[in-house]
């Protein structure tokens, strides 16, 4: 069974393998707070459509009530340890929306049909800010199906990433933000570049940029918003050439050649 990979803008994708949708940072809205959407149309209808949702950190363009709203009741949504607790919204809405969430920490595995996901270690503040306490940690995903498909969520370069994310297939790698400056924990274009030829999976689809930007600023730097896509394939051609690295445009699917 083939493995399909939908990019919808900023950090949400959908990961379909072995019959089984996993929908990722569910973010579905054209502005949040300060930040609009920029580019691509906002998701269809169909991109809520999921078995299971994973959410990597507490972050409001990550973990968005108003977005899982959308998510069909029964749906299973993975989210990180104590959750719940920093965010009482997300208890509410799990609650009136018949959502089934689990709580994990990294080395956390939850079955899915014919799919194990594991939770993964991610260096990145998981809190919910501004003012959360750091009681909850961002994670990273992978989903162990046909494909072996890494979700890094928000996440900088630490030593152990290739350790503890093990063989993959497929990583899906944040290379900008949403705002003119990248602050500590975040790859940027370069260190996704080193971070793939770590993993060294067979491909790679860059997420979690040219989506949303603070509005007002338009003019302040806008190659951060722009650029990062392709300087990401240009790095990762130098530093990982063996990597088959899929620049999507929002909405598009590929279909990644896979191990067998």
């Amino acid at each position: 069974m083939p493995v399909d990979i939908t990019w919808w803008g900023h950090a949400t994708a959908t990961v379909a393998d072995s019959g089984v949708r996993v929908l990722t940072d569910p973010l579905f809205v054209r502005r949040l707070a300060h930040l609009r959407r920029r580019r691509g149309a906002l998701p269809p209808p169909e991109a809520a459509v999921a078995d299971v949702a994973v959410v990597s950190h507490l972050h409001a363009d990550h973990l968005h009530l108003r977005s899982l709203e959308r998510l069909a009741s029964g749906t299973r949504l993975l989210v990180p340890y104590g959750a719940q607790r920093a965010v009482p919204g997300l208890r509410r809405l799990a609650a009136g929306a018949g959502l089934r969430v689990t709580e994990v920490v990294p080395g956390d595995e939850v079955v899915v049909g014919d799919v194990v996901i594991r939770a993964v270690r991610a260096a990145h503040d998981g809190r919910r800010l501004p003012y959360g306490p750091r009681r909850s940690p961002a994670l990273g995903y992978v989903v162990c199906g046909e494909a072996r498909t890494y979700f890094a969520g928000d996440t900088g370069l630490f030593a152990e990433m290739a350790d503890e994310v093990g063989p993959c297939d497929v990583a899906l790698l944040p290379v900008g933000g949403w705002g003119p400056y990248l602050g500590p924990g975040h790859l940027n274009a370069t260190r996704a570049a080193q971070a793939l030829a770590r993993l060294a999976p067979r491909s790679a689809v860059p997420v979690h940029y040219g989506t949303y930007w603070p509005i007002g600023l338009d003019p302040v730097r806008p190659h951060e918003f722009h650029a990062p896509g392709e300087e990401f394939v240009r790095h990762a051609a130098q530093l990982a050439p063996g990597v088959a690295v899929h620049r999507l445009g929002q909405g598009e699917t590929v279909r990644p050649e896979v191990a067998r």
